[in-house]
């Protein structure tokens, strides 16, 4: 068990290389393709649209063949599209080559979740923070790695060709030991239809969750370098490192997730994280000087640490069947949902940048930030609903 916590906790790391490696570049892309915020923007689009829809058959595909065996073939796709990216020369050829990375990362990510709600469910311990640590511990790498090359002004397509160099080489190692899910038969996994989980409020506030940490985690990952640069006036290579900031703060965060959770309810921590990264985000835009746009930063990552994880890990519980299996189809909607937030997201920030600046669009993301406390409260209420629900019918099931 031990071999496949540290598998899943490395293929957790390797999604996280992915988005630290060119998220940090987006000055280098901005003066490759020629584009303005507003421009940008809408080429970020085709991330999105890549993820959502890959994210909404990714569940199905993992029930049908396991969780390892869509990771193998995401993984390895995902190292072919990353270099594509750093020949593009427009802003159509960006948002057309991001489609593609958003397609093999979409399936990446929920195969990923799948996995280890997995882990979780054999070792009985709270670890889902823990291996969404790796993926910030990744990012983290992975944005190392992109400063260092803005700094010695290597180009995008070598850079990007060594990190998928690196990934296919940690990957083909460390495959094997990701756990595979029982197997559920074609009738049992039809009982969750996407027709009964539209009529579930606990999966729309989970992926309400989700969706506002993925606007305020893509702001952050999509615009941090930019905002850097123009309104506090640092070099692209230091630029780089404020999303570098926020990586650390949440990834130590997370390390400390199977404590966090165990002392404390998943809604305090995802209430108090929300209020936290919505502090940071505001004393960024508000306050001018480099040093507090690190420690804003910083407060962004770590207090976004447990949103992604801990709405991915109670939809997995929603779904989870009597057997012990089940919880993929969930995880995919509640996934899908979050993807709609890197679709509105990168569009809606740079048009607020665009009418008015960097600033006002990074405070904009702070307003978002704080949302995310009100509706974990509604999410916590509606998944006592249901529980209760369930236990009144219990009587008459026997009966």
């Amino acid at each position: 068990m031990r071999a496949e916590r540290w598998s899943v906790f490395v293929i957790f790391a390797l999604n996280g290389v992915v988005l630290g490696s060119w998220a940090p570049r987006m000055p280098a892309f901005t003066a490759q393709i020629g584009a303005n915020e507003g421009e940008l923007g809408l080429a970020l689009l085709g991330g999105s649209v890549g993820m959502i829809a890959a994210a909404s058959m990714a569940g199905r595909w993992c029930a049908r063949f396991g969780a390892r065996a869509l990771l193998l073939v995401s993984v390895l796709a995902t190292t072919v599209a990353l270099p594509v990216m750093g020949t593009v020369g427009s802003p159509l050829q960006l948002g057309l080559a991001l489609v593609l990375v958003g397609a093999t990362v979409g399936t990446f990510d929920v195969s990923m979740n799948i996995a280890a709600v997995t882990v979780v469910r054999r070792t009985e311990r709270p670890l889902m923070p823990v291996f969404h640590a790796g993926f910030s511990i990744g990012a983290l790498v992975g944005s190392l790695g992109a400063a260092f090359a803005a700094a010695h002004r290597i180009g995008l397509l070598p850079h990007f060709l060594v990190v998928s160099g690196l990934i296919v080489a940690v990957n083909l190692v460390t495959i094997r030991n990701v756990p595979r899910e029982e197997r559920v038969t074609e009738s049992a996994a039809e009982d969750t239809t996407d027709r009964r989980m539209l009529r579930r409020p606990v999966l729309w506030l989970l992926g309400m969750i989700a969706l506002c940490s993925a606007i305020v985690e893509g702001a952050s990952g999509d615009w941090s370098a930019l905002f850097a640069v123009r309104e506090r006036g640092m070099g692209e290579g230091a630029a780089a490192v404020t999303f570098s900031v926020f990586c650390v703060a949440m990834a130590i965060v997370r390390l400390l997730g199977e404590q966090a959770e165990r002392r404390w309810s998943p809604e305090r921590l995802l209430v108090a994280g929300s209020l936290a990264a919505a502090f940071g985000l505001l004393l960024t835009a508000v306050v001018p000087g480099a040093p507090l746009a690190f420690v804003g930063f910083a407060l962004a990552g770590g207090g976004l640490a447990f949103a992604f994880p801990i709405a991915l890990n109670l939809a997995g519980a929603v779904g989870r069947r009597g057997d012990g299996t089940g919880g993929e189809h969930e995880i995919a909607f509640v996934t899908t949902i979050a993807y709609s937030g890197f679709l509105v997201g990168p569009p809606m920030i740079g048009a607020v940048a665009h009418l008015a600046n960097l600033e006002v669009a990074i405070g904009f993301a702070g307003v978002i930030a704080a949302l995310i406390a009100p509706v974990a409260l509604a999410a916590a209420a509606a998944r006592r609903r249901e529980d209760a629900e369930s236990r009144d019918r219990e009587p008459a099931l026997v009966e």
